[in-house]
C-alpha cells in the first residue's frame, strides 16, 4: 500500500491568492476502511542548523521559536472505503481566502544558510487505533502576488559607488598604498529574481596591473532578538568578470 501527493504544477509554485491544487493517488492491493483522507497545510520560519562553525545566528538555535506563517487543515473525503488498485482523490485549498479583506502576510519560500520559509502540504489517511495513518507530505513554493508589491511594477534604483585605497579593511600591498587605485561604478540594487542584477563599473587608476575582477554575490540574514538585530552574511555565488583594456 502506498501514498503520493501529486501537485497540478510541475513547478509547485503558487501564488498565495490562486488556489493549491493536485491529486492524492492511492496504491492498495485490496480495499481499506478509513475515517476520513485529512488535508493540512502549514508554514512557518524557522532557524536550522547545517553543521560546521557556528555562526552568530547559528548560536541562538534553540531561543528563537518558530513563526507559523499558515496553518489550515481540511477534509478532503469522509470515512469510508478505498477500493483495491490505484485511486485518485483531487484537492483544491485556497492559500487565502478570496473575496475578504486578509491582512494576514504570507512571506516567500526561502532557504537560507541559517533561516528558512517552508510551506508544506501534508496529506493524511485515518485508519483508527489499530492500523498506522498514511501519510505523505510534499513542499510548494510561494512567491508573492503581485499585487503584493509595493511599486508595480519595480522601478530599479541605481546606485553610485566607489572603491580606493582609502575604502578597504584589510591589508593592501605597499605599492597600492603608496600608488593607490580607484574603480568607480553603478548598479541596481532592486530587481526580481527572475531577472539579472545590471550595472556597470570602471576602473579609472591602478598602481599595479588588474588580472581578474570577481563579483561575490551574498545572501544577508537577520532576525530580530529582543530589540537588537542579529545579523550574518554568507556568499552564494561569486563571478569573474571579462576585462577588456582599452589603449
Amino acid at each position: 500500500m502506498s501514498i503520493e501527493l501529486k501537485l497540478s504544477r510541475a513547478s509547485r509554485i503558487y501564488q498565495p491568492s490562486e488556489p493549491l491544487e493536485g491529486k492524492i493517488i492511492v496504491k492498495s492491493s485490496s480495499s481499506i476502511s478509513h475515517y476520513g483522507v485529512r488535508l493540512t497545510v502549514n508554514g512557518s520560519v524557522n532557524l536550522q542548523i547545517r553543521g560546521g562553525s557556528a555562526g552568530i545566528i547559528e548560536s541562538l538555535y534553540g531561543v528563537v521559536k518558530p513563526i507559523s506563517i499558515l496553518n489550515k487543515s481540511t477534509e478532503v473525503r469522509p470515512s469510508g472505503k478505498i477500493g483495491s488498485g490505484t485511486t485518485e482523490i483531487p484537492f483544491s485549498v485556497f492559500l487565502r481566502q478570496p473575496g475578504k479583506d486578509n491582512l494576514e502576510r504570507f512571506y516567500e519560500t526561502f532557504h537560507g544558510a541559517n533561516i528558512s520559509a517552508q510551506y508544506l502540504v501534508t496529506v493524511d489517511i485515518i485508519r483508527g487505533y489499530l492500523h498506522k495513518t498514511l501519510s505523505a507530505t510534499v513542499e510548494f513554493i510561494v512567491e508573492s502576488d503581485k499585487d503584493d508589491l509595493l511599486e508595480r511594477p519595480v522601478s530599479p534604483e541605481m546606485v553610485i559607488f566607489y572603491i580606493t585605497q582609502d575604502t578597504q579593511r584589510h591589508p593592501l600591498l605597499l605599492e597600492l598604498k603608496s600608488g593607490g587605485f580607484r574603480v568607480t561604478g553603478k548598479m541596481s540594487t532592486q530587481c526580481s529574481l527572475s531577472d539579472p542584477i545590471t550595472g556597470e563599473l570602471t576602473v579609472e587608476a591602478s598602481a599595479v596591473p588588474i588580472y581578474s575582477i570577481d563579483i561575490h554575490l551574498l545572501r544577508v540574514e537577520s532576525i530580530l532578538l529582543g530589540e537588537k538585530i542579529v545579523t550574518e552574511a554568507s556568499l552564494i555565488q561569486s563571478t569573474q568578470m571579462e576585462m577588456s583594456v582599452i589603449i
